[in-house]
């Protein structure tokens, strides 16, 4: 399940697609392309002003200011995809905080059940992915193509976390034509280089079973290096996918690599000019904690248990996790968990 998850997650914070990976219980490894060529210099998506604003309160975890704000940007764009991928990506990160857990030093969203409050998630991808459908049936663009196959992806991720494996497959599939296409159209888009660099790093993670499989099914091959890099280029030049890159490659590096130095590096810039954002913060005390810095650690779990989370039932969960993860420091107490 946990194989499942992580490969839905890589299509989505990048706008490519992976196939299908290998779980416990069967195939379940999603798949997309590799385009490994360094681009001389990043194209950029075109953004109405106040997309970074958005973003910000997204990262903040002001969510609910974020949906209203997507919302009214989709007011005033009906036409087009970007304020419902606003929107959709505000719910994801509820959903993923309340899906997630602390096992094995970490907290990371593992399992969701599979429920009705998610159809609304699952319509705004469905929209995305039509809206730029219409658009490039008008005019074809890279931009629009780009939106297609990142409304696929944003499906994908949750078919992904609710171990739908076949559902992932069709989503994955109809998602990387969308983004093979982007890439033709324009090589250089920099949020494509997260997706890319994704995909890299999984498939250099992946068991002997599934590079057996892999290899029978003439699925390109990756480089954990190779990735690294692309990730670090869409952290750099990115504009939609950047923090997600960032976030994704820290966790990364700390599940499979267990490079918590360098994920550490990585994931601090988040938790710096995000403080508000429990997530990141239980990240960074994650990594502080396999560091041995116990100290800094419980800094860390006491900032995601003071934020401010505007639902009770998100508010609850976090606090949980705070709780959880100072436990497993033997320092913890009711007070550590900011109640």
């Amino acid at each position: 399940m946990r194989e499942a998850w992580d490969c839905a997650e890589v299509f989505f914070y990048t706008g490519a697609m992976i196939l299908t990976r290998m779980s416990g219980n069967g195939v379940a490894f999603l798949l997309f392309f590799a385009f490994l060529a360094t681009p001389a210099f990043a194209s950029k998506l075109p953004l109405p002003a106040d997309t970074p604003a958005i973003l910000d309160k997204i990262y903040s975890f002001d969510l609910q200011g974020a949906i209203e704000d997507a919302r009214r940007m989709q007011a005033e764009q009906p036409d087009h995809p970007l304020g419902y991928l606003l929107e959709a990506e505000a719910l994801w990160w509820r959903m993923w905080c309340t899906s997630a857990e602390f096992k094995y030093g970490m907290n990371d969203a593992r399992h969701r059940a599979k429920l009705e409050a998610d159809q609304h998630y699952m319509h705004l991808a469905e929209k995305i992915s039509s809206l730029a459908a219409a658009q490039i049936k008008l005019h074809e663009t890279a931009e629009m193509q780009f939106y297609a196959g990142t409304g696929d992806a944003m499906a994908a991720r949750l078919y992904g976390l609710r171990g739908e494996t076949r559902n992932v497959a069709r989503a994955a599939v109809r998602g990387r034509e969308h983004l093979l296409r982007a890439k033709t159209l324009d090589p250089e888009l920099a949020d494509a280089d997260a997706g890319l660099g994704l995909y890299n790093y999984y498939v250099d993670t992946l068991s002997s079973i599934a590079r057996v499989l892999r290899f029978l099914m003439g699925i390109p091959g990756g480089s954990k290096q190779e990735g690294i890099r692309l990730l670090e280029h869409a952290i750099s030049d990115g504009v939609l996918t950047s923090n997600d890159a960032r976030f994704y490659l820290a966790l990364n590096l700390h599940r499979y690599d267990q490079q918590y130095e360098k994920a550490l590096t990585v994931i601090s810039p988040l938790a710096e000019k995000y403080p508000e954002n429990p997530l990141f913060q239980l990240a960074r005390g994650d990594l502080y904690a396999k560091l041995g810095r116990k100290d800094k650690a419980l800094v860390c779990y006491r900032a995601a248990g003071t934020a401010k989370i505007q639902d009770t039932e998100f508010e609850k969960h976090v606090r949980e996790l705070v709780r959880v993860s100072i436990a497993a420091l033997g320092a913890g107490t009711d007070k550590d968990t900011g109640r």
